[in-house]
């Protein structure tokens, strides 16, 4: 009984432990402030060992533009696109709302490297997964 006992606290304990592993962010405003404080969040996640999925939607779609001009952030002085290029580097997912690109007016080949245009049904699917947690910002 207490050997059993043990074993289900164990893997209930483990099966807690996974599902507290993803972090969703979902960034829209096109403030900058607002755009660093979820990337940032992003960042701390990532450093704790948390999978990490950013989607840009709106004008936060423009940070995942090439060549894109956005002020520096204080206190690291930093632009919202160089936190997003450290995240993507970092191993975070990174997606752009399935209406960025045909609403805009852009292509694919002008998001950043390791930057994609997302799936309706998939992020429906990830954000319906047991331990999931989401910013917005």
């Amino acid at each position: 009984m207490k050997k059993s006992f043990l074993i289900t606290a164990v893997l209930m304990s483990a099966a807690i432990a996974a599902q507290a592993d993803e972090l969703f962010v979902s960034i829209h405003s096109g403030a900058a402030m607002a755009q660093g404080a979820g990337l940032v969040l992003a960042g701390q996640a990532l450093e704790q060992k948390v999978d990490v999925r950013v989607l840009l939607c709106d004008a936060a779609g423009d940070i995942a533009v090439n060549g894109q001009n956005m002020p520096s952030l204080k206190p690291r002085n930093v632009t919202p696109q160089q936190m997003l290029q450290g995240l993507i580097k970092a191993g975070a997912k990174v997606e752009v709302c399935a209406l960025y690109l045909p609403n805009t007016g852009r292509q694919p080949a002008d998001l950043l490297t390791g930057v994609t245009a997302a799936k309706p049904a998939e992020i429906a699917a990830h954000l319906l997964k047991p331990g999931v947690r989401t910013l917005a910002f």
